[in-house]
């Protein structure tokens, strides 16, 4: 007996992006639209009671369909680590959508199959990974009118990931872990002990806090970030600094220092880079394009977070899910 398919504004999907310190899940239409969005403090480290299994339940309860007729699931991120609910392999560069899709990894005794992740040995011998992010760049590749000849991923993050891509093959990438030092720069280190705990907060768009952080874009791009750190201190100590704007310079030096090599480098290959696409959260991309800008650079296209966009393209490639049209892709 045929049964009819679902339409698009039905569940076809269950969608997460488990990382290490987060969990986030989407119910997803046949079409692509984002039905609705959970988000627990579930990382592959900070578990509830009853582990994986216990966390994914709670988080699509009442998701999951009827028995005859099961909801498709999928998951990217550290889920699919050594350290996560089952490892999943990695795979080697080059590499196109189809090759993610069909090496799809399903965890036993549930009908969540989990995205493996990407391991880049073209340079010098010298590995490099990521888990999660190759899902965005599915996504982010969905969202392009166009992906013919060279494009360069940036995506910004905990361990920003600068992604090569060729003609849609994914070709190589490189990790700087901006983010990390940052956060272990103001948390950790004498640098931080002059940030000030009671002074107001300025808006985001506050001249002051602009100024700083591009100070700290071209400082880096001048010097680079080892000879250039602890001026942050000696500038508090001189009056030239305000206090309060530490963290503006300092995220200015750090994404200076990133995008003066990783330009460099892409530079230095034997293909032009091509055109530059920012991928991610707003509030960190932003900063990224205001950093090109100040290096005197062409703002790349900023395409906002696209993790649920790439784990849908990949459930319609792998089959998992049969799109329909009539329904605003998410």
């Amino acid at each position: 007996m045929a049964v009819d398919s679902p339409g698009p504004g039905r569940t076809a999907l269950l969608a997460l992006d488990w990382g290490t310190s987060s969990l986030r899940a989407w119910r997803v239409s046949t079409a692509g639209r984002v039905l609705e969005e959970r988000h627990r403090p579930w990382g592959i480290l900070r578990l509830p009671e009853g582990g994986f299994p216990a966390a994914y339940a709670s988080i699509t309860e009442g998701w999951q369909g009827q028995p005859d007729a099961p909801v498709a699931a999928i998951a990217c991120g550290m889920v699919g680590s050594r350290q996560g609910w089952h490892e999943v392999p990695y795979l080697s560069l080059p590499l196109d959508l189809n090759q993610l899709a069909g090496s799809l990894t399903q965890v036993g005794g549930t009908g969540l199959r989990l995205v493996p992740g990407l391991i880049d040995e073209t340079r010098d011998g010298r590995p490099d990974v990521m888990r999660g992010e190759e899902t965005e760049a599915v996504g982010a590749l969905e969202r392009l009118d166009d992906t013919a000849g060279e494009i360069l991923l940036v995506m910004p993050g905990t361990h920003c990931k600068w992604v090569r891509v060729s003609n849609g093959v994914i070709a190589g990438f490189t990790t700087y872990m901006t983010g990390e030092l940052f956060a272990m720069l103001t948390e950790h280190s004498i640098l931080g002990r002059s940030i000030p705990t009671t002074a107001p907060t300025l808006p985001a768009d506050d001249p002051a806090r602009r100024r700083a952080f591009d100070d700290g874009v071209r400082a880096a791009a001048s010097d680079g970030l080892a000879g250039r750190l602890f001026s942050v201190r000696a500038l508090v100590l001189t009056g030239r600094l305000d206090a309060a704007l530490i963290t503006d310079y300092l995220s200015g030096l750090l994404i200076g220092e990133e995008l003066t090599r990783a330009l460099a480098a892409a530079h230095a290959g034997s293909a032009e880079p091509g055109r530059i696409v920012l991928v991610g959260d707003p509030a960190i991309t932003t900063r990224y394009a205001r950093a090109f800008a100040t290096l005197g650079r062409t703002i790349p296209l900023e395409l906002g977070a696209a993790s649920v966009r790439g784990l849908y393209r990949i459930a319609v490639l792998a089959g998992l899910v049969s799109a329909t049209a009539g329904d605003s892709a998410c």
